[in-house]
């Protein structure tokens, strides 16, 4: 297969990703390239871990974060190790690199937080928004999202939602890449804590599944050094090939759930309108000037029984 300047070994074309479906690599590969001119941007100034299924659904799995023995004509950057050490994690920049990568049965395309020119400061702060646990109560989550946006809108942040293609939502903002991942991931906690203080009965930030209590978590975890998140429009290795999918607030507001959208039918979302992120990181915000703001509004707050009881 000749993409631009490259050719790529394209191989066993025919072999079943999703048993289930019918889906096989070269549906995956001829997907990356459908939806390449609206995935791309959201790739190409980051690394990204890769999650392969050589073998499809049914076979073994698993998680890759180096680009190994990759061509070398596929960019990458050195990811230091906080424990010492580094790996050369792949950019993806190019319709060459995601046929490439989903020639490898790479399914699901995870992004750094930072961008691979300042690894350091991440230029989003993430919010993942589930069901409560063992349950598919998806409206609990929607109304989770719906709060949280109400929550960021008070703090004048800007905020952009998508289907995680999985279980629930990622709610993004947009920053300015001024402060490093623990002042980020502190301030969403406290952003997450404001909204357990205002609706106890419906949040938690307990990261011990049975303190939970039929409550949704607030998951401020994805913030931090060495930690990703899924990409809009990559493809989730799930019965159906449901894809991660940025959607407008008012489809959250009329019920949009999860896995509303899959390999087989985004196309037809994204002929129909444009990508809603398009233009999220032009508007970049500081946390810095917000953090009193915030700490204002958690002393309005009485604090929480999960708070007193630790």
């Amino acid at each position: 297969m000749k993409i631009g300047d490259q050719t790529i070994q394209v191989s066993n074309r025919d072999k079943v990703l999703f048993p289930s479906d019918g889906l096989t690599k070269g549906d995956l590969i001829d997907y990356y390239l459908s939806v390449a001119d609206v995935l791309l941007p959201h790739l190409e100034r980051y690394g990204v871990t890769m999650h392969r299924f050589p073998d499809g659904l049914e076979g073994e799995d698993f998680v890759q974060k180096s680009a190994g023995n990759f061509p070398d004509w596929i960019r990458t950057v050195t990811i230091p190790r906080r424990r010492g050490g580094s790996f050369q994690a792949p950019i993806v920049d190019s319709k060459a690199t995601l046929a490439y990568l989903a020639n490898q049965a790479v399914i699901t395309l995870h992004p750094y937080l930072s961008r691979a020119d300042d690894l350091e400061h991440p230029d989003k702060m993430i919010f993942d928004l589930d069901p409560p646990e063992d349950s598919r109560d998806y409206e609990a989550a929607r109304q989770s999202v719906l709060d949280l946006r109400n929550v960021l809108t008070e703090l004048d942040l800007m905020t952009w939602v998508q289907t995680t293609g999985s279980k629930g939502y990622h709610v993004v903002v947009p920053l300015d890449r001024k402060l490093e991942f623990d002042d980020v991931r502190q301030f969403a906690h406290d952003v997450a804590l404001l909204l357990v203080r205002r609706h106890p009965e419906r949040y938690t930030v307990q990261q011990r599944k049975e303190k939970r209590q039929g409550r949704v978590f607030v998951d401020t975890l994805r913030n931090a050094y060495g930690a990703t998140a899924v990409a809009p429009y990559t493809v989730r290795a799930l019965p159906g090939a449901p894809v991660a999918t940025p959607i407008e607030w008012d489809e959250v507001e009329q019920g949009a759930e999860p896995q509303d959208w899959a390999l087989k039918s985004i196309l037809n979302r994204l002929a129909q309108r444009e990508d809603p992120w398009t233009d999220m990181l032009r508007h970049a915000r500081s946390l810095t000037s917000r953090r009193e703001q915030l700490e204002e509004l958690l002393s309005e707050q009485e604090p929480a029984e999960e708070e007193e009881s630790g």
